[in-house]
């Protein structure tokens, strides 16, 4: 079972249930799934044992990039799964560096099922992809930086 099948597995039973809260432990892992009527379903990974029992260690600021003044910005227009290419195995529908005209696929927004297209609003250079491939994007988080 893939990752996104086991997700998609413990939401059905979340929705099937109506339960606000879903715990599962596989091995030394435990994942939550909690559901608020508000926002998505989201799924985090609690520390294992191994890793509850470590030291804490300091928590280092991840680093903020920053974007070319005239760098404009590709937002998620709904919440989904962001894929890079159509199909797995698959040639990405644009890399870094890659040159992208209005209406240009940049990527597919999986949601309840459906894939949506997400299309260029600029043509430039593409500077930088901040989902990785499978992750999920919420509405009006950033994508990508098109540079003119």
């Amino acid at each position: 079972m893939t990752e996104r099948e086991a997700f998609d597995a413990m939401l059905a039973i979340v929705r099937d249930h109506d339960l606000d809260s879903l715990v599962v432990r596989v091995g030394a892992s435990t994942y939550e799934l909690v559901a608020r009527a508000d926002a998505p379903a989201v799924v985090t990974q609690v520390a294992s044992a191994a890793q509850a029992a470590a030291p804490p260690q300091p928590a280092a600021a991840p680093p903020v990039p920053t974007a070319a003044a005239n760098a404009k910005k590709v937002s998620a227009p709904i919440i989904g799964v962001f894929y890079r290419s159509p199909a797995p195995g698959v040639e990405a529908f644009v890399e870094v560096g890659d040159r992208v005209e209005v209406g240009q696929v940049l990527c597919i927004l999986e949601a309840m099922k459906l894939m949506n297209e997400i299309t260029s609003d600029y043509a430039g250079v593409v500077r930088r992809i901040l989902p990785e491939n499978g992750a999920l994007v919420s509405l009006g988080e950033e994508m990508f930086w098109i540079e003119p």
